[in-house]
């Protein structure tokens, strides 16, 4: 066995901390940039570009693939808190999309994703579906709107539903209670507009009646 010296061996850790360096920056600016993919995506899929948000989850997709590429060498990076950000907004932007267009649930297997990363990243699909019921109200389609509400509800009952996990995933447990207003404040919101609706609606249906009266005299 070939004798080293202290120097030469700290001098071979000092090269390999110098490769890792550089294999973490680069998966930060990776991790940061599925983060922005996932984010534009949320956004496309308000805009109902599904096509456009597809093709960002696609690249996102093909940064994990990466990660995971580099995690066989690396893989505690697999685990860090950047990776799973970016991870929690592609399991939001992808459930999103999928309930939109395809009114279906993906699970972490789909999304080849740790599950505390999907589940987190489920409870913050319960905002989205807000917004994307406000927008519809904005528009006069309460079906829409009340369909969403539907929805953020069964994601808070199922999550409310897994007692452990408040003590296993960190940050569910605020998430959750987030969510609880974000329900309450839409099922009031709705409530309001399909009130309003109806009472619009039977106000031109009386006046169709009086038009219709007036001129049988």
């Amino acid at each position: 066995m070939t004798k080293l010296s202290l120097k030469d061996v700290l001098g071979k850790i000092q090269e390999e901390l110098g490769k890792r360096e550089i294999v973490h920056e680069e998966v930060q600016r990776d991790m940061r940039r599925a983060t922005r993919l996932s984010k534009q995506a949320i956004l496309f899929t308000h805009q109902e570009r599904f096509t456009d948000a597809r093709k960002l989850l696609t690249e996102a997709e093909e940064l994990f693939t990466k990660l995971r590429k580099v995690s066989k060498n690396y893989p505690d990076m697999f685990y860090s808190g950047m990776v799973d950000a970016a991870f929690q907004e592609y399991a939001e932007a992808h459930t999103l999309l999928c309930l939109v267009k395809e009114d279906r649930f993906v699970d972490p297997e789909e999304l080849k994703i740790p599950s505390i990363s999907y589940v987190l990243g489920l409870a913050d699909v319960i905002g989205e579906l807000r917004r994307r019921s406000l927008d519809s109200l904005r528009k006069g389609d309460v079906k829409t709107a009340e369909k969403c509400l539907q929805t953020m509800e069964q994601i808070y009952v199922e999550l409310m539903a897994m007692d452990e996990a408040y003590m296993l995933v960190p940050g569910l447990r605020r998430k959750s209670d987030v969510a609880r207003h974000v329900i309450e404040s839409s099922r009031g919101d709705i409530t309001i507009e399909a009130r309003r609706s109806t009472l619009e609606d039977c106000m031109k249906n009386l006046e169709k009646i009086v038009k219709l009266q007036q001129k049988k005299r």
